[in-house]
């Protein structure tokens, strides 16, 4: 098969350090390649230096060739020409990558015009059929939408369309699943197969989940710390991965592992009734927007329970309103058989103390200029603790971070430092309630398991209850006692763990493991 993409030595450097060293990779038309690695191990430099999108104060060498051609040394407006035509770009965030202001139909028809010699209509019209073939339904209506009014999947598949419209020779798709459930996650998968199928594009695909590369891709590349460690084709790679990187990395990849777990007998610490949770839609229509319907579960103190289901089923707005237990609109939140509707200012003082949450990017979360050190104890000042210096090297040690982590800042950190961070900012007030919203997804594989044993752990020692918000389900399955399946608002299954994700008797819960269950089947 012919070579599209060939890059030799390509290295990448700032003024005092090289980043990226010596990698050598080549894609062949109609294969799809992952870059694969830490965060950090220089998979996204490398994809942004074949396109000539590197930072301010960043440099490249060696060779990339399209076709034959030479990228390196061209001027910006010469790779503009490229961009979008020859090589394509699908990021992360789709929400990030497409304009807020313009309707997603005008975003696609203008990625015509910009390469193509042809008139409004006709770009509208070539858009229009682009985003048929990606899957979204009465596309000629849809197209006029702006990205606000998509789901995260089908925001990821207009992306798809604005990248794949003009045909281009490679793909480069930099972590496009990573913030998606697995049945959309899926779907996006058998997108980009479907049309490197019909186009023969090569695809460069960035990740560190290695299920998808052991189910979709054809060609691996293993980076760590910039360099090359490993390569070949996917399935000798993964028979013997050589690299102690890739065999940590296979290691933490989420497994069906089943765990004998007794059922909690400790008494009620969250009993939700009829909880209904409605949102007035657009200003001048009289919709209302159900995010949780009728929804009625309990979890016992000391137990593990995760609510499971699709972008959009509800999970984070259940969590929201178990932490804002005393303004439950519809149906009742009790917390260790208290009612908090309407409670006193005192009592909700103590359900602040008592219920803490850990949310999903800790990136996000965590204020940049402030030390690791005043980030911990931030929650005991306001609640005025008298011993609030004192306790942060106590609680940096229960989540193993060093004393001297006391004066990083969050740039400082790698991901799992900063949502370890953030755990001791949530223990800070000896809670007995942690709400924990997907609070590994925005790392990497052998992150999410070191943080996952880390939760678990404490769990075990504080005697805390958790109430998860997940879509990985191998994961809930290995460390969660019970599950909740949400859609559309409403728990459709729930049951023991090993129950539900081993036996599932509702058609939904049977999709969402048929989604991710054959790259993990193994124990």
């Amino acid at each position: 098969m012919t070579v599209v993409l060939e890059v030799s030595e390509l290295t990448v450097k700032t003024r005092s350090r090289t980043l990226v060293e010596g990698v050598n990779f080549a894609v062949r038309e109609g294969r799809t390649l992952a870059l694969v690695g830490a965060s950090g191990s220089g998979k996204s430099l490398s994809a942004f230096a074949v396109m000539g999108l590197l930072g301010h104060g960043l440099s490249a060498s060696g060779s990339v060739r399209l076709r034959g051609a030479e990228l390196l040394g061209l001027s910006d407006r010469q790779l503009s020409r490229l961009r979008g035509t020859r090589v394509a770009l699908v990021s992360q965030d789709p929400l990030a990558a497409l304009t807020p202001v313009h309707t997603v139909g005008a975003q696609v028809a203008e990625a015509v015009r910009i390469h193509q010699r042809v008139s409004r209509s006709e770009a509208w019209s070539n858009a229009v059929q682009m985003l048929e073939k990606v899957g979204i339904e009465n596309a000629a209506q849809r197209a006029r939408n702006y990205p606000h009014e998509f789901s995260g999947g089908m925001r990821q598949r207009v992306a798809i369309a604005m990248a794949m419209i003009n045909s281009p020779d490679v793909l480069i798709a930099d972590e496009p699943t990573s913030a998606l459930d697995p049945t959309i996650a899926a779907q996006i998968m058998d997108l980009f197969g479907e049309l490197q199928r019909e186009t023969r594009t090569a695809i460069v695909f960035i990740t560190h989940d290695i299920s998808l590369v052991e189910r979709y891709c054809d060609d691996v590349v293993l980076l760590e710390k910039g360099r090359v460690v490993e390569s070949g084709r996917v399935e000798d790679v993964m028979a013997a991965p050589r690299s102690a990187e890739l065999r940590a990395m296979v290691a933490a990849m989420p497994r069906w592992t089943p765990v004998d777990r007794q059922p909690a007998a400790g008494p009620e610490a969250i009993s939700v009734l009829g909880l209904t949770r409605t949102f007035s839609g657009r200003r001048f229509r009289q919709e209302t927007i159900t995010a949780v319907d009728r929804v009625t579960f309990t979890v016992r103190k000391g137990e593990a329970f995760a609510v499971v289901g699709e972008s959009g089923a509800g999970k984070s707005t259940l969590l929201r309103e178990i932490l804002h237990a005393e303004h439950a609109p519809q149906g009742t939140v009790a917390l260790f058989g208290h009612d908090f509707s309407g409670a006193s200012r005192a009592e909700r003082r103590g359900l602040r103390r008592d219920v803490q949450i850990v949310l999903q990017d800790p990136g996000d979360s965590l204020d940049p200029l402030m030390s690791v050190a005043s980030i911990v104890a931030e929650p005991m000042r306001i609640h005025r603790s008298a011993d609030a210096e004192t306790r942060v090297p106590t609680l940096l040690q229960l989540v193993g971070l060093a004393p001297e982590f006391e004066k990083r800042r969050p740039s400082q950190l790698s991901g799992g430092q900063r949502q370890r961070v953030a755990i001791a900012r949530a223990l800070a007030l000896e809670p007995k309630i942690l709400l924990l919203d997907e609070p590994v997804s925005a790392l990497d594989m052998s992150l999410r398991a070191e943080v996952m044993e880390l939760l678990d752990s404490l769990r075990k020692q504080l005697g805390l209850t958790y109430v998860m918000v997940s879509h990985d389900l191998p994961l809930v399955h290995r460390y969660a006692d019970r599950v909740a399946v949400m859609r559309h608002g409403r728990i459709v299954e729930q049951g023991a763990v090993n129950k539900v994700l081993g036996a599932p008797q509702h058609p939904y819960t049977q999709q969402l493991i048929a989604a991710v269950r054959p790259a993990s089947a193994t124990a």
